[in-house]
């Protein structure tokens, strides 16, 4: 495995089976595929619509028109008057979106036919009318007209539909639309009478995408028992348009765009309708260039056509134009769902009727669908060569070029020539080309990265291996000035301890001691500089930032002696055993914050990461000052800005040893449950208002506030200040005994380290 990881041989053997896979695994079929593809397709068919040619209308069943003439289903004789009205009209072609199926139940000649014969003798001798059939009506009102189309669909009829025109098909491409043209069994179709007079017949049946969305409509069905290919309605709608009598020729298609200096983008197949050629895929089926519909503008009610009132205004509407008769009413409309969203199905017919008549096509060649997958071969062999040479940055930058020239492309080809170019697959296989060769080249890195953490992780911290293996050019000398919070820490009495102790015990005890202080630090984003026998060295904010640098190695400090207890506890249990006092760590603890100087430091042979500067060397002053003071944590007045909401408490204004400038030096008791406390309050203002008298060299004020602060502070924070108070007491009982000089700033002088 650790072999795969660092050869960049097998990266590019591994890289280039996943093109493969991805060039010749998923086919054009594929579902998912096909449900990503349709998202940006509807994308387009949404974002630019087709405009309306103006050569189709709509006559719409609408509620107005059965409140007007009466319930469904009509007379045929109505249908009869709708024809002939359409036809003074000037309407070109009549083409029916629905089924008459059954003879119509309304005409006197069915009435009578249930009546005794006697009464329906008698009933014929009173009006000739009363023997009337409008089926035959309305048959013979076709056969006039001689410009109506019939249509068929799903139904429970074996009979299979008339053919008016058949397709003229070579053999073997008739075999290819028999096997995947749009199949049916039974059907639904207009009675016999009215099927022979009609001068087309064809089928109105959808074919919905997977998602049970229609994209596109069939041109081509076949009949499961007679094996044979029957036309659209559309198609037929068409044919008797343009008066011809000749039936349909289907041919693989030649290209179209030819002129357009293109590849050779051709279609399966193309059918001819006289002047017209309608390119469709194997299963007969055509791409639908929605365009959007106005009820008001594009439909015209039913009962406007049967009213003579209204010719005039609709005349113009209706001149020289193929007519859909359709319904919107409720109960009888057919909604679809389309990319443009839920649409009564005979605007599917007329989408279709309007493009064959612009000539106005989309296409998805299938030799464009094997472009697209050399596309990610060709694109995906460049990416991987180029992998070695770039960072991921550059990578992804790459990846996301190819993807936009594949959506720029798809985009510029459906605006200008409706070719379907799908942009999604192409882009989802470089996005996983380019994630699959990061994830390579980031293992490869973190690879050489350990075996650089193999060789220097035990001498520096993690944080700066971390940094360092991001950017090896830090390991060099030089450095820079930045904001630290430093950390000195010693652990007291160390002679007197290391003098009961043997050398291997010590050792030990030096381990046990600075393992779990080593570990405090780090674990709160702190940077270990160096272990100076039983005292260590630390810093925060260099090489990584921390904003909150001064509360972290305030918290390690609260934390230390907590972690000495079970060290404690073991050297109690030997002292015991071996009939002796026990002599417990106790470590002291100085910070201090502000400019340091860090970075690699040293010689060229032989360097670490290390802080040099004076707030380093106060860090160190305050760590030597806290047995004076009796407290296990002193820092500087900087940190304690920093930290505002900790238990701090202000211990004396010093001048350390080797400094000619007072500093004020504080004590940190606790966290900010300690600071919340009751009397918390109280017994800081008690301790301040002693510093301020002893400032002033008002000592015995002093006095007396540093025993008001003494008790208060037992029911703060316990004892953790009775040996600075004692050490207080003793220093200003010194000063009422012998007063200082009127000069006096209440600054103590430092005598050692």
């Amino acid at each position: 495995m650790s072999k795969f990881i660092t050869n960049r041989w097998l990266h590019f053997i591994f890289l280039l089976g996943l093109i493969l896979v991805c060039f010749g695994f998923i086919n054009h079929n594929n579902p998912l595929r096909q449900r990503i593809q349709m998202i940006v397709f509807d994308y387009y068919l949404t974002a630019f619509p087709r405009e309306e040619n103006g050569m189709v209308a709509v006559i719409d069943i609408d509620d107005e028109s059965l409140v007007q003439l009466g319930q469904w289903p009509w007379p045929r004789s109505v249908f009869a008057d709708m024809i002939r009205n359409l036809d003074t009209l000037g309407a070109q072609v009549i083409a029916f979106d629905g089924v008459l199926a059954e003879k119509d139940r309304t005409s006197p000649a069915n009435i009578l036919s249930v009546l005794p014969e006697s009464e329906r003798k008698a009933l014929l001798e009173s009006s000739e009318q009363l023997s009337q059939d409008y089926d035959q009506i309305l048959a013979k009102e076709i056969q006039r007209y001689g410009r109506f189309v019939s249509g068929f669909t799903h139904g429970i009829q074996e009979d299979y539909p008339r053919i008016k025109q058949a397709f003229r098909v070579k053999h073997l491409d008739k075999e290819q639309f028999l096997e995947n043209a749009f199949h049916f069994r039974h059907v639904a179709k207009f009675i016999p009478e009215l099927e022979r007079a009609a001068a087309g017949n064809g089928s109105f049946m959808a074919a919905p995408e997977l998602d049970n969305v229609i994209r596109k409509t069939p041109h081509v069905f076949v009949n499961r028992n007679a094996r044979n290919l029957f036309p659209s309605l559309s198609l037929e709608a068409i044919r008797i348009y343009e008066g011809l009598q000749e039936g349909y020729a289907a041919a693989p298609e030649i290209s179209r765009f030819q002129d357009y200096g293109l590849m050779n983008f051709s279609h399966d197949y193309n059918i001819r309708i006289g002047k017209y050629n309608l390119p469709v895929d194997i299963e007969g089926e055509m791409w639908i260039h929605f365009r959007e519909f106005s009820i008001k503008e594009q439909y015209i009610p039913a009962y406007q056509v049967l009213d003579s009132s209204y010719h005039q205004a609709i005349k113009d509407r209706l001149d020289g134009k193929i007519v859909y008769i359709a319904s919107s009413a409720e109960g009888l409309k057919d909604l679809r769902s389309t990319p443009m969203g839920l649409l009564p199905g005979v605007e599917v017919h007329v989408n279709a009727t309007e493009q064959i008549l612009d000539n106005n096509f989309l296409t998805r060649p299938v030799n464009l669908q094997d472009a697209e997958n050399l596309y990610i071969l060709f694109a995906g062999l460049f990416f991987i060569f180029i992998t070695p040479f770039i960072g991921v940055n550059w990578l992804f930058l790459v990846a996301t070029c190819t993807a936009g020239a594949a959506f720029t492309l798809s985009y510029w080809g459906f605006r200008d020539y409706g070719l379907l170019i799908d942009p999604v697959y192409p882009s989802l296989s470089m996005g996983v080309i380019f994630m699959a060769s990061s994830m390579l080249k980031y293992l490869r890195s973190e690879a050489e990265r350990r075996q650089i953490k193999g060789a220097f992780g035990l001498y520096v911290s993690p944080d700066f291996m971390q940094e360092l293996t991001k950017n090896p050019d830090k390991l060099k000398l030089g450095g820079e000035v930045k904001e630290l919070s430093v950390m000195f820490t010693d652990i007291r009495s160390f002679t007197t301890i290391s003098e009961s102790l043997t050398p291997e015990e010590l050792i030990q005890l030096m381990n046990d001691f600075l393992t779990p202080m080593s570990n405090l630090v780090m674990e709160n984003r702190g940077t270990i500089d160096k272990y100076m026998g039983d005292a260590m060295m630390a810093f925060w904010n260099a090489p990584l930032d921390d904003p909150d640098h001064a509360r972290h190695a305030c918290t390690v400090a609260l934390k230390m002696n907590e972690a000495l207890v079970p060290i404690n506890e073991r050297l109690k249990e030997k002292a015991e055993e071996e009939g002796k006092t026990a002599i417990l760590l106790n470590a002291g603890i100085g910070i201090n914050t502000g400019p340091c100087s860090v970075g690699n430091m040293g010689s060229k042979q032989r360097f670490a990461y290390s802080a040099l500067g004076d707030a380093v060397n106060l860090a160190s002053r305050l760590e030597g000052q806290t047995k004076s003071y009796g407290v296990n944590v002193l820092i500087g007045e900087d940190t304690q800005k920093s930290v505002p909401d900790l238990a701090v408490a202000e211990l004396d204004l010093l001048q350390v040893k080797g400094k000619t400038k007072p500093v004020k030096i504080f004590t940190l008791l606790g966290n900010e449950t300690v600071a919340a406390q009751d009397g918390y309050k109280s017994w800081m203002t008690s301790h301040q208002s002693m510093l301020a008298a002893y400032r002033i060299a008002d000592f015995d004020c002093a006095a007396q506030d540093l025993n008001d602060a003494r008790k208060a502070a037992r029911n703060v924070i316990n004892d953790a200040l009775e040996a600075y108070y004692d050490m207080y007491a003793q220093r200003i009982a010194e000063l009422i005994k012998n007063p200082p000089a009127e000069d006096w700033d209440g600054v103590f002088v430092a005598k050692s380290k």
